[in-house]
């Protein structure tokens, strides 16, 4: 494989896509080139998990010891929750 020269689809600059990298994809079996140059990627990657945000998390009261704890999804009240201390003794 020898290095190729594409050309950015975002910002249009041309950039190398080796043949260390063309062999990296060929390993994972990517069908495709990068369409994009690497701060391209990088500020799409960024932007994606800017977009994401923070995890919102609940507080409620454990089912088995009644602590005070958060939890990452919003109860039902149709299944109990614990905190970690109890989830991990009932595994």
């Amino acid at each position: 494989m020898e290095d190729k020269t594409l050309v950015c689809k975002d910002c249009g600059v041309e950039f190398i896509f080796s043949a260390t990298e063309q062999e990296f994809y060929a390993e994972k079996g990517f069908q495709n080139e990068p369409a994009r140059c690497p701060d391209c990627r990088r500020a799409r990657k960024q932007a994606a998990a800017e977009s994401r945000g923070e995890r919102q998390y609940y507080t409620v009261n454990c089912s088995e010891c009644g602590v005070e704890t958060q939890v990452p999804f919003k109860p039902t009240g149709i299944r109990p929750v614990y905190c970690r201390d109890c989830y991990q003794k009932n595994q």
